[in-house]
């Protein structure tokens, strides 16, 4: 019972490095690449839906994207979207077709991008804690029921803390590789 929390929390906090490091992968210091877009959202019709299953994205140089929606309607739903989302892209559209120019890395982009980068290790270690809490909850849970003692409960915390602690230290390392390699001129 305990180890089965046990390895579901530790599957759990595994899933959200996998998040974070997806997230890390988007952000992009580089060129330009159709992945910085994969996380936006359009309004299809009513329902939400990656904006690459309602437009062709690809990279037209180092520079440059260029997205071109399937249905004329979209295009100005899918201007809207890339415009607010975090990114700080501004699209200028001609008929169907949208090119997106990346803005140079300046001092003041890659330090945007490391606060963005910051923000994602953020929400990634509350996901983790939130992880940790929902474990310790379950234990206790056992020992109200009378499931575990008392030295079972604290050792599963110990070792649930222990986990948070190699997740958490695994997103700071990782936060500041990225960090360096955002900052690299």
């Amino acid at each position: 019972m305990l180890n089965d929390i046990q390895q579901d929390a530790k599957n759990r906090m595994i899933k959200s490095i996998t998040s974070l490091d997806d997230s890390f992968s988007k952000i992009r210091a580089g060129r330009a690449h159709p992945s910085l877009l994969e996380q936006i959202q359009v309004d299809y019709y009513g329902s939400m839906v990656p904006i690459s299953q309602i437009a062709n994205i690809s990279a037209e140089d180092s520079r440059t994207l260029k997205v071109s929606t399937w249905e004329k309607e979209m295009v100005s739903v899918v201007e809207k979207a890339i415009i607010t989302s975090d990114l700080g892209l501004n699209p200028q559209t001609i008929g169907q077709v949208m090119r997106i120019p990346l803005p140079p890395l300046t001092k003041e982009r890659r330090q945007e991008l490391v606060r963005i980068v910051k923000n994602e290790a953020e929400q990634a270690k509350v996901a983790i804690r939130n992880i940790r809490r929902d474990a310790n909850s379950d234990f206790k849970e056992l020992l109200k029921n009378r499931d575990i003692s008392e030295d079972e409960s604290r050792k599963a915390e110990e070792k649930i803390q222990k986990l948070t602690n190699n997740f958490t230290k695994s997103i700071d390392e990782k936060l500041d590789k990225k960090e360096n390699s955002l900052l690299e001129i």
